[in-house]
């Protein structure tokens, strides 16, 4: 049997897409690795890190950077003494770690916005699918119903939101990760008429304030902050589906995040 590489994984997964600039490449490890084990996430953390090492994996597909920066670390931080543990745990195992954050954003349909769609059980609502963002008409329900179906369907604890729990909506705006910011928000909400917007996250001087304003308005607004992992991790959970198919002798994992926040 052929061996794969972890550049042939690479390859599987950007052949669909052709960025002139990106984010995304190998953070560590050399592409010519033989692959023994593959695991997705939402983000290589240190605890993901070891979790791929006890699975006998040494490849990593990562959405999210490993140090801390939506941009290529510049090698400053690595001074940081919880940057030096994990680098030399990255290093002293031999893990590859490959980011896959703009070119999944760029399949046809985005696939991480498309996986929280399908996560939520809304495929047959979708009635429009843009660059950043998806809208679904449901059958009509209160925010509160839907927040307890987001927290119910990504088995979340909490949920946050903007404008009033008891009022009815249909039509909602799905924004996976950080696009909560009013430039994205406030278009789908005006031109588009969207209700209900869930998002991951944003700033909260923008988009929430703009809600705020349309409820006192007596406008049938609100705004539904879920967290960046927890919105996009159904959407990387679906390139572990398509890796396992597409090299089905390698072990492929996806590994999901505990909860980042807790309310106090």
């Amino acid at each position: 049997m052929k061996n794969v590489l972890v550049d042939d994984v690479i390859k599987r997964l950007t052949r669909s897409v052709h960025l002139e600039e990106t984010v995304d490449g190998l953070l560590s490890g050399s592409g010519q690795t033989k692959v023994t084990g593959i695991v997705v996430t939402f983000i290589a953390s240190h605890e993901v890190i070891d979790q791929a090492i006890q699975k006998g994996a040494n490849l990593i597909i990562s959405h999210e950077g490993s140090f801390y920066s939506h941009h290529r670390d510049d090698g400053k931080q690595r001074q940081d003494p919880v940057c030096k543990e994990k680098s030399r745990l990255i290093n002293d195992s031999g893990m590859a770690i490959y980011r896959f954050h703009d070119h999944p954003h760029r399949y046809e349909p985005d696939a991480i916005t498309n996986g929280l769609v399908k996560k939520l059980g809304w495929e047959e609502f979708v009635l429009e699918k843009n660059k950043t963002s998806t809208i679904v008409s449901i059958p009509e329900a209160t925010v509160q119903e839907i927040a307890n179906r987001v927290k119910e369907k990504l088995s979340i604890p909490f949920v946050r939101i903007t404008g009033d729990a008891s009022m009815t909506c249909s039509r909602i705006g799905l924004l996976a990760g950080y696009r909560g910011g009013g430039q994205t928000v406030i278009p789908l909400m005006g031109t588009k008429e969207v209700e209900v917007i869930i998002a991951g996250e944003g700033p909260e001087w923008e988009a929430p304030e703009y809600v705020r304003d349309a409820v006192y308005q007596k406008r049938n607004k609100a705004l539904m902050f879920i967290g960046h992992s927890e919105s996009e991790e159904p959407g990387m959970s679906d390139v572990a589906e398509l890796l396992s198919s597409a090299f089905p002798a390698i072990p492929v994992h996806f590994a999901a995040s505990r909860p980042l926040f807790q309310w106090i």
